[in-house]
């Protein structure tokens, strides 16, 4: 989920974007390991003076090239699908967390090769699967989703306690059942909120839901937890954490995809076309569609090094991707000199959620993916290839 709007941007130690973008053949995804290790040392922070364990959300950001880095702060991950369990076990280790709105037959008992919790969104799935535990020969932990009804995210399309949602089960529907077996309970409730927000979401989750959060071990407070981005409250979220651990007997688990990754990486793109049509339109190698979603999903406006809003300088383009879907717009910016054909363009905070949603349509060619490391430079770690397309149409 991402992303309500543009967040103050962040710069590399040393040496800026431009000079990154220039050593890598666009489009190509850049993630920055200074920065990340810059998130790391907060969430490292939050774990030592809480004792609350952060997982990684894959659903969020998913780079096995960086998982080393990642493991030295982080104890484990947090997966919503078969084909993200296996990663996280191949590529990551420690814990593996897993919760889905539902769990396919003929891939459930291959999870449970992989998951040391599962958590079951509806009394229905636990029922069904519970058997399945249990005859597994491994310990896992389950757990059951809870919808608290509190809504925090305005944007119904990413707000998980929205009327009528199909995530969680409400406290009308638990009231009286049986929490034999389950050691732990899951709200999530956030969307690039503050510790603000989770507070209020606790009294909720607290009011609706104490007899079960008597009978439990674990409870996990879900992703949306913007806790890198300058200004979020860290030391309320220690606070509460630490309360809600002493006051019910319970450790806390937080899963911030978002929050790992955020600020970390760019897209580099390169300009192919300058047309006219009312507007000067520069046609990019990238994508709003392919590579870019959340511009239409959400919609958001991703920024750019040294471009700015209408007005702000003196060449306004509007800015297209390279696929035949008329709205492949990524948006309108202006410039403080004039685009030129093979001109880079550097679009900020696209570790999240960006690189994990990419697609082919129009059978466009994905983005390379590099990392950066201050201190070896730049390294492609994935090219770009005809099969990304080919495979996901024919053996």
């Amino acid at each position: 989920m991402k992303r309500s709007k543009p967040q103050p941007l962040a710069r590399p130690a040393g040496e800026g974007w431009g000079e990154i973008a220039r050593s890598v053949k666009p489009p190509c995804f850049v993630v920055h390991e200074g920065l990340l290790d810059r998130n790391l040392a907060v969430l490292g922070r939050v774990q030592a003076e809480s004792g609350a364990k952060i997982l990684l959300a894959l659903k969020g950001f998913a780079l096995p090239a960086v998982f080393p880095r990642l493991r030295r702060t982080l104890p484990g991950t947090t997966a919503s699908s078969l084909h993200e369990a296996r990663l996280a076990v191949e590529t990551f280790g420690g814990e593996v967390h897993l919760c889905a709105p539902a769990y396919r037959p003929d891939e459930f008992p291959e999870l449970l090769r992989y998951a040391d919790h599962v958590t079951f969104n509806s009394l229905s799935q636990w029922e069904r699967w519970r058997g399945a535990v249990a005859s597994s020969g491994r310990k896992v932990s389950c757990g059951l989703r809870v919808n608290p009804e509190h809504r925090e995210v305005e944007v119904a399309l990413y707000d998980p306690c929205a009327p009528r949602s199909r995530l969680g089960i409400t406290a009308s529907n638990l009231k009286g059942a049986s929490l034999d077996g389950i050691e732990g309970l899951h709200f999530h409730s956030l969307c690039e909120l503050g510790s603000d927000a989770l507070e209020r979401t606790l009294r909720a989750v607290e009011a609706k839901f104490a007899w079960a959060l008597e009978a439990v071990k674990w409870v996990n407070f879900g992703g949306g937890h913007h806790i890198t981005r300058p200004g979020y409250d860290v030391s309320r979220l220690i606070r509460l954490v630490s309360a809600f651990q002493r006051h019910w007997g319970v450790s806390v688990y937080l899963e911030p995809g978002e929050a790992v990754a955020l600020h970390t990486g760019a897209l580099v793109a390169s300009v192919l076309d300058i047309v006219h049509n009312g507007i000067d339109i520069a046609i990019l190698d990238t994508s709003a569609t392919n590579h870019m979603p959340d511009v239409l999903e959400m919609p958001y406006r991703p920024q750019i090094v040294g471009a700015g809003k209408k007005g702000e300088f003196p060449h306004l383009y509007r800015l297209g991707g390279m696929t035949c879907l008329a709205g492949d717009v990524i948006g309108d910016y202006s410039f403080p000199k004039r685009l030129s054909v093979g001109d880079r363009l550097v679009f900020l905070d696209m570790a999240h959620y960006s690189i994990v949603k990419t697609t082919t349509f129009n059978g466009v060619t994905l983005p390379d993916i590099a990392v950066y490391d201050p201190a070896k430079g730049v390294t492609v770690v994935r090219h770009a290839r005809y099969d990304d397309y080919k495979s996901r149409l024919t053996d």
